[in-house]
């Protein structure tokens, strides 16, 4: 039995390297049907809390990208947009303070329908500054290819139906 704990112990360290510690994860989900390209104007909702300006990365990232841009703590905009954006921020403690992960949630401004939702997730040593992850989410989100592959489903449903 005591010849079998070296084994074991080094079975188990090699279990316990061979894990990886980097994670890099970047995500984006359109709905079916949903017409990202009528967005031309968004309301940023601030998330309780953020004393690290995350909307006015968001904000700032959206206006270079063409949208007008509004931020409040309201949950809606008391004028009329063409969505409202929600954020989530994750942040984890090594040596420094790093953004862990971040969801993106693109709505319809009246029924609160999710139309995209974009996440991107950076461990410690693939992490990214905040700027970084912003742009990530929103260029998944916001790509040309994901809105035609969100409204190829609708189009394809119109092109089905016979001709009358």
């Amino acid at each position: 039995m005591i010849k079998r704990i070296p084994g074991i112990a080094a079975l188990a360290a090699v279990v316990f390297l061979s894990t990886g510690c980097a994670v890099n994860r970047a995500t984006a989900t359109l709905t079916p049907g949903a017409d990202l390209g009528k967005v031309r104007t968004i309301y940023i909702e601030k998330e309780k809390g953020d004393d690290r300006a995350i909307d006015l990365i968001l904000k700032t990232n959206l206006e270079k990208r063409g949208y007008t841009v509004t931020t409040g703590d309201a949950p809606k905009s008391d004028k009329p947009v063409d969505a409202a954006l929600s954020y989530v921020d994750r942040w984890m403690w090594d040596i420094t303070m790093y953004m862990l992960e971040l969801t993106v949630t693109l709505r319809d401004p009246v029924t609160s329908f999710p139309m995209a939702v974009g996440n991107s997730y950076h461990t410690s040593l693939t992490r990214k500054s905040p700027d970084e992850m912003v742009d990530e989410v929103l260029g998944n989100m916001l790509s040309p290819a994901k809105a035609a592959a969100a409204q190829a489903p609708a189009s394809a449903a119109a092109s089905a139906a016979p001709a009358r």
